[in-house]
């Protein structure tokens, strides 16, 4: 290939050329062809203006991360890395929608950077933007089409994932390698699913809510193209999808370590966790018992004054012209400088004023002893020296804090709560910096977040004193000087007092320990408010006459050489640093030639205690050691805010050792032990020491937990100080006070050391070189940053903590990542990390979180502020761009798994449950005698249709039902011989038009109302089989019309009644575009009657024939249809008759779904066996108008009323705040006797008892409120009758039901469950409780499954294909101990039975049975059942954004749902959440989490959650999830 070189000559202009202009344009020219290829050995040039931003920019970037930086641990980390890649498995990627990351990653494209190294928060606009969920998402309540294309290029439109969704494993290169994976990932057992018809109707309305994933329905209910229904018998079909291949590969990656079989069967133990074994190659300390070590003794040189005060009046008056501070401002010119007379003379005039001139307009001045809080920015310490010495010289006490800020202020509530508790009232500040305060409309400062109210006073233009104005005197030397705020262990402010002696003290041990003399010139870098720079460039200086220039932060970032600079120009003798301060000054390059170091011979280092400050100590030693550096003058120091200056290399010690450094084993430290390691060891630490115990001081080390024993030589622990110079308790709290401020060493007998008190510094170390924590969290910041950190981490700035989760100490790793960074890169760098601190600390993450650049809450001089950064994660408000959690490998102290005994028989159960003297669980409803006051007439009647006739004969006016509207009107009354009017003329049609034979089966689709009950009865009244569909609904018909479908295929119903509004709706074009309209049976028009009657009426041979069938979706998704005969119908009726007291004259209100169940029954048959007059409201008229059902039962003076647990939740949260305004109404519900909640699942009691409290001041009373229970093998068992006794609720211990026993506990006991009766059991029906294993009858300490055996039973499924097998087992089971003979039917639900000391209508004691789940639907995790609801539970309560819950097990991995209510980068905050509730409470690992919008969770009509359903479109990859985390 021939290639083309451009000559430089014609590149360049010479004399006759054209123009610049010109020039410009025609090299523009000449070079576009060759811009995209990069230049061949350029020429040394001096770099663009634009190169030279960038590379400023990256200097900028990477000045944090290489104050972290060693070859070493680069290595190490390397190498652990290396042997992980030979044997990890990957990791799956977490899923996330598009708009999510584009949240995460646009975030900050318009600002790459900004202009200086400001760890400043990014500006409001974007900061609002943000916080409200971005300019990336709309906030229509669309859940996640979006209209913003620019967010989310790849997202079409509902039907289409977005593509970046679509991870693929890391090492595929596409979604068909997914596929493979798949393929070769069978697992153990092929899944079986029934059909799942949950989508039964869909509305907005919560009453009633199904998943808006359409073609997750189709999928579910399982009907091939021909209309076929293949989900009956086991399609051993396998979900393909990318989600359960992420899910096998997690479960590739979780190489669990096998634990020891236990004999026992279940352990009830109160400490159920295991504590790890203590690791037998450990190292053991193996030194003598440490004696406290004595500080050299505290010489005062002579002519020093005798107070602070003395001091300032001292060099105010004889050396009132030397300068006392001096500030550089924003262009580093050293312009504000303040003398010491003028020092003095503020600080009288601030002395003077505050305890004179403040308190006007009659409020309460200052006076001495009072705290007044010290509000000053960072860069004006003239202002504070001045406030501070002026609330010393008038007795009162200051209290310096940050400036507050009304915008995001981490810490500021902190510093608000500890303002309050020291009783501030006063706030002296600048006058600038009030100015820039936020103010309210009529000029006034706000009171800001969780501050106490306080009056501001400014201290620049101040009173003059009276000529004759003394300070007062001070009544004690051992009262408050100042207190100084810091952070306790947990994060919460406290306040350490110093008082005046302390204060003296020292100063008096600084000076010594830092040779300081008057006249020197000091640079102070440090903020001045509190620590190190208060102690030295405030207090020390003015107590030796020295001169100190303040470098605000703010200039630092500008100029990071700014500070050596000043030593310099001023040769000072004594420089106040971080190391932080030193590796910035290494890098500001070009400042280098100018600087001079040869009068410095004191550079403190104030964070020397940090192992990571050797690296920039001797980096800088090794810089500037040619500009003039002794390495002597090189001091680091330890501090801390309770002890205050804990040691310091003394200046000028020159001998071998001044500079101890230890190469130690970080295996040793992290177990407590110091062990020398070698100096090129991969997991080593080098420290250096921090120079010698304090003058006056002892110190010692004593044991980090228990009792303060004393260390061994060589052992780690924390350093306690006794000196006359410590902090003497945190403000008002006096007994976490007496824990850190007077412990008293012991010896390991137990008896104490000596007889002085000392503090604890909060440090760990031994005595030798300062340590840190067992696992140093600047260590972990290292070792994080060593894993690729130019790439990755934004400016060095990483948080590490811990949390407490199951008793143990976990690490939290949040880092601000880079704004460039992809999903995948920002993954594959966790999962490193991870391997990396494995590796070298031994230790697991438990959770590693990466937030947008700048992001992380900042300090006044803009470090991380790690509590308010910990108070985020835990309360969910850090919005992370990514997480991800390492529960599976950290969390080793789970409790040991139950394991089941196969030899256990029933008589063994039943034995031993004699032995231990239980009783067995039985319990039974009273007889279902003849009552007397029933006619002759009425016995006769076996028969629904026969009793109407009766009744149509001789109360042919009475009022059997009236349909009621959302204004509370009837819109429709039907009398007895309406009714049985209406039924014939149907009757008529079905034979005639419908040309139907006796037996056929009839499909009836109609709103709930009046039409359905009619068409019931005529097709009884011609000898057909109603069964009642819910109709489709109008705006969901895509889900709700294949259900439909489906049933009344299932059902092989020969003809559909209905009216003409539903027939409109099948009949549409929509309609037929999802079901074709040929395929459905004829359809009759219940509107359009002919006019005929019926010739007779039919009359089945027996009792025992099918009157209806009801058909029914169950939790788990299964579709069953059960026979119910005219003998079971008529004996239900009559029990429920009994049990509720219903006669002709009673009126009973029902606002329920009437298409199955106990809800049907009470709607079509009650009123007909017992006459009484039913108030009919559908569940959709409550939500146009949420009072309309109780409205109706106050007007009508109800006594009975049942309804839904939708419908009442409708009521609870529609109404919630409108009560006051019904009883303005007149609404009153003290004639409610039973409210009744109609359910198949275990009692609400949350929302039954908030509707109770909600609506007792209507006057409902609290015992009136109970539930029901039926099933598929009977409709109806429990019922709560208004002469029943009243309802039971227990406590039941968690831990004890997981493994199916049942320990009954008191209120508020931790690990307590309240369960409550589910009504009582109606007449005739008696159940036992047997193990549904062994079929043995349990004894009433155990949960069992229910059986069931009464008059009204169903008796038996309906099945297509006439399959008969499970009949027997569920309908006609007999117990292999106990009552062997009575035949019983399964419910399939978890129960037991508890004797009360209430008394039944018979005189005996009332047996309440308490329903707890379906057995389908618990979980079997570690060998223990785990009921759903539970869970659930606890996850709802874990972070109010989450609104809806729901859990499922897929191979062994806990899947939880959440909806989250809120925007979405919100979303990744719920994963450590739900992860440590449900390890706090259950025990349990949670393995994937699951994020989706409000509404995604299907909830049938009876308000119950579809479990099973969710399961299949998560896995079938149909939900559309906002974020899907893989838990490792």
């Amino acid at each position: 290939m021939q290639t083309t070189c451009v000559p430089n000559s014609a590149l360049t202009r010479t004399s006759w050329d054209i123009t610049q202009k010109g020039y410009e344009k025609k090299r523009t020219r000449l070079l576009a062809p060759f811009a995209s290829q990069p230049q061949k050995n350029p020429e040394p040039s001096a770099p663009s203006p634009q190169t030279a931003a960038q590379r400023k920019a990256h200097r900028r970037l990477t000045r944090d991360e290489n104050r972290y930086h060693s070859e070493i641990r680069t290595e190490a980390v390397m190498q652990a890395l290396a042997l992980h890649n030979k044997k990890t498995p990957v990791m799956p990627l977490p899923s996330k929608r598009t708009s999510v990351h584009h949240q995460g990653q646009q975030r900050h494209r318009d600002r790459q950077d900004s202009s200086s190294d400001d760890d400043s928060i990014f500006g409001d606009d974007q900061q609002r933007d943000f916080l409200r969920g971005g300019r990336y998402r709309d906030s229509g309540a669309s859940s996640s089409s979006y209209s913003d294309t620019g967010a989310s290029p790849h997202h079409g439109g509902r039907g289409e994932r977005p593509h970046s969704a679509a991870y693929v494993i890391p090492g595929n290169t596409s979604r068909q390698a997914l596929a493979d994976v798949l393929q070769n990932t069978r697992h153990s057992q092929p899944i079986s699913q029934p059909p799942d018809v949950t989508n039964n109707a869909k509305s907005t309305r919560q009453a009633d809510r199904v998943g808006p994933y359409a073609a997750a329905h189709v999928s579910s209910v399982r009907m091939t193209s021909t209309g076929q229904v293949t989900g009956l018998q086991d399609d051993g079909g396998r979900h393909a999808g990318k989600v359960s291949a992420k899910i096998q590969q997690l479960l590739n990656t979780l190489k669990r370590p096998k634990r020891k079989p236990l004999k026992e069967y279940f352990v009830e133990e109160d400490d159920a966790l295991e504590t790890p074994a203590p690791d037998p190659n450990a190292p053991k300390p193996e030194g003598n018992t440490m004696a406290p070590v004595l500080g050299e003794q505290l010489q005062t040189p002579s002519g020093l004054p005798r107070t602070l005060e003395s001091a300032l009046q001292r060099y105010g008056s004889s050396s009132y012209k030397a300068n006392a501070v001096t500030v550089l401002d924003q262009h580093g010119k050293p312009s504000l400088n303040l003398t010491y007379g003028k020092l003095l003379n503020r600080t009288q005039k601030i002395a003077y004023s505050l305890l004179h001139k403040t308190g006007h307009k009659g409020e309460g001045g200052v006076k001495m002893g009072d705290r007044v809080a010290l509000v000053y920015p960072n860069n004006d310490p003239i202002s504070f020296i001045c406030g501070f010495y002026g609330c010393l010289m008038a007795g009162v006490v200051p209290v310096p804090v940050e400036v507050p800020s009304s915008r995001r202020d981490a810490g500021g509530q902190g510093i608000g709560f500890l303002l309050g508790s020291l009783n501030v009232r006063w706030a002296l500040t600048s006058e600038a910096c009030y100015k820039g305060l936020a103010k309210t409309a009529n000029g006034e400062v706000v009171t800001f977040k969780g501050w106490p109210r306080l009056q501001w006073f400014t201290t620049d233009n101040v009173h003059k004193p009276s000529k004759d104005w003394q300070p007062p005197p001070k009544q004690s030397e051992e009262i408050p000087a100042y207190v100084e705020y810091t952070h306790n262990k947990d994060g919460s402010t406290v306040g350490v007092t110093v008082t005046r002696n302390g204060m003296l003290c020292h100063a008096k041990t600084l000076t010594m320990a830092a040779s300081y003399t008057e006249g020197e010139v000091m640079v102070c870098v440090l903020d001045f408010k509190r620590d190190v720079g208060l102690w030295h460039g405030i207090l020390c200086s003015v107590f030796n006459g020295m001169h100190v220039i303040f470098v605000p932060y703010s200039l630092m970032k500008v100029d990071p050489a700014s500070w050596m600079k000043m030593i310099t120009k001023y040769k000072a003798s004594v420089g106040i640093v971080k190391s932080r301060d030193m590796h910035w000054g290494l890098l500001a390059q070009k400042d280098h030639q100018s600087i001079n170091f040869t009068s410095l011979r004191l550079l403190l280092v104030a964070d020397g205690a940090n192992p990571w400050s050797l690296t920039s100590c001797d980096a800088f030693l090794n810089l500037f050691q040619s500009k003039g550096l002794k390495p002597e003058s090189i001091c680091p120091c330890a501090s801390s805010s309770e002890v205050l200056t804990v040691s310091i290399r003394r200046p000028g010690r020159t001998t071998s050792s001044a500079t101890g450094r230890g190469i130690l084993s970080m295996q040793g430290l992290s177990h407590g032990v110091v062990r020398v390691d070698s100096e090129n060891s991969l997991t080593s630490l080098t420290l250096q020491d921090c120079g010698q115990v304090m003058p006056g001081a002892m110190m010692t080390v004593v044991k980090t937990e228990g009792p303060p024993t004393l260390c061994k030589t060589d052992e780690v622990g924390e350093l306690c100080v006794c000196a006359g110079y410590t902090g003497v308790s945190y403000w008002g709290l006096q007994g976490i006070s007496s824990t850190v401020f007077q412990v008293q060493p012991l010896l390991p007998d137990g008896r104490p050391a000596d007889n002085n008190m000392y503090v604890r510094t909060g440090l760990l170390g031994f005595l030798g070189p300062v340590s840190g924590r067992r696992h140093n969290t600047d260590d972990i910041i290292a070792t994080v940053l060593a894993v690729e950190p130019m790439k990755f981490i934004y400016r060095g700035r990483i948080a590490v903590f811990s949390i407490m989760v199951l008793k143990d100490e976990r690490i939290i790793i949040i880092a601000e990542q880079r704004p460039d960074c992809t999903e995948e890169e920002s993954f594959q760098w966790m999962s490193r990390v991870l391997q990396a601190v494995d590796s070298i600390h031994q230790v697991g993450v438990f959770c590693l979180a990466l937030v947008p650049p700048n992001y992380l809450p900042k300090t006044p001089l803009g470090g991380i502020h790690l509590p308010e950064t910990k108070k985020k994660f835990l309360e969910g408000s850090l919005h992370p761009a990514n997480v991800l959690m390492c529960p599976h490998t950290c969390v080793t102290n789970l409790p040991k798994p139950r394991e089941h005994k196969p030899d256990v028989t029933p008589s063994a159960v039943h034995v031993g449950n004699i032995v231990q003297g239980a009783r067995m669980a039985w319990a039974q409803g009273r007889d279902l005698g003849i009552s007397e006051d029933e006619t002759e007439a009425a016995k006769k009647h076996q028969f629904l249709t026969e009793i109407l006739r009766w009744r149509s004969q001789t109360t042919p006016d009475h009022i059997l039902y009236t349909l009621l509207n959302s204004k509370v009107q009837p819109t429709v009354q039907m009398t007895c011989s309406q009714l049985y009017k209406r039924a014939e003329r149907i009757g008529c049609m079905l034979m005639e038009k419908g040309k139907l034979n006796t037996g056929d089966h009839v499909a009836l689709i109609y709103p709930p109302g009046v039409d359905l009950i009619s068409a019931f009865y005529g097709c009884l009244f011609v000898g057909c089989v109603p069964v009642t569909i819910r109709p489709p609904h109008p705006q969901n018909i895509a889900t709700t019309l294949p259900t439909v479908k489906m049933v009344v295929e299932v059902s092989k119903s020969s003809a559909i009644l209905t009216n003409s509004l539903v027939l409109k709706l099948l009949k549409s074009k929509e309609a037929s575009g999802i079901v074709e309209s040929k395929s459905w049976p004829q359809i009759l028009d219940t509107d359009d009657l002919p006019r005929k009657k019926l010739a007779a009426i039919y009359r089945a041979p027996t009792p025992e024939m099918i009157c209806y069938l009801d058909f029914s979706v169950s939790t788990t998704g299964m579709l069953a249809g059960v026979k119910m005969s005219h003998a079971s119908t008529a004996n239900l009726c009559r029990s429920i008759k009994l049990q509720c007291e219903l006669y002709p004259s009673r009126d009973v209100t029902l606002c329920l779904d009437p298409y199955c169940g106990l809800g049907f029954v009470l709607w079509c048959l009650t009123s007909i066996y017992s006459g009484h007059h039913s108030m009919l409201i559908a569940p959709s008229e409550v939500e146009t108008n949420p009072a309309v059902w109780l409205t109706a039962v106050s007007n009508n003076k109800v006594r009975d009323t049942f309804c839904s647990y939708g419908v009442m939740e409708l009521c609870t949260r529609g109404l919630g705040t409108s009560t006051a305004t019904l009883k303005q109404r007149g609404v009153s519900l003290s004639c409610v006797r039973t409210c009744c909640v109609i359910a198949e699942e275990r009692p609400r009691i949350q929302l039954t008892t908030s509707f109770t409290k909600l609506f007792g001041n209507l006057g409902l009373s609290p015992r009136a409120v109970s539930t029901s229970f039926g099933c598929r093998v009977n409709l109806g068992m429990c019922l709560q009758g208004a002469s029943c006794p009243e309802t039971t609720s227990v406590y039941a211990d968690k831990r004890a039901m997981r493994n199916d026993r049942v320990t009954l506990v008191e209120k508020g006991s931790p690990h307590s469950l309240c369960v409550m009766e589910s009504g009582k059991l109606l007449p005739g029906v008696k159940v036992v409780i047997a193990n549904p294993d062994t079929k043995g009858q349990c004894a009433d300490s155990h949960l069992g499954e229910i059986w069931v055996s009464s008059p009204h039973n169903a008796t038996g499924y309906y099945t297509i294909y006439g399959d008969e097998s499970l009949h027997a087992d569920h309908f006609d089971s007999r117990l292999a101990t106990g009552d062997t003979q009575t035949a019983y039917a399964r419910t399939g639900f978890l129960g037991f039975v508890r004797r009360t000391e209430l008394t039944q209508s018979d005189g005996e004691r009332h047996d309440a049975i308490f329903v707890v789940g379906a057995l389908d639907e618990t979980v079997m995790l570690r060998g223990m059942r785990y009921h759903p609801i539970d869970i659930e539970t606890s996850v709802l309560r874990c972070h109010r954004k989450i609104s809806e819950c729901a859990v499922f097990t897929w191979t062994n991995l806990l899947v939880v749902v959440v909806e989250l209510e809120g925007n979405e980068n919100e979303a990744l905050d719920l994963v450590p959440l739900v992860t440590n509730v449900t390890l706090e409470e259950h025990f349990l690992i949670v393995g994937v989490v699951v994020v989706v919008d409000p509404g995604i969770i299907p909830i049938n009509s009876r308000g119950e959650k579809q479990r099973m359903h969710l399961r299949d479109g998560f896995l079938a990859d149909q939900l559309d999830p906002i974020y899907v985390a893989y838990n490792m």
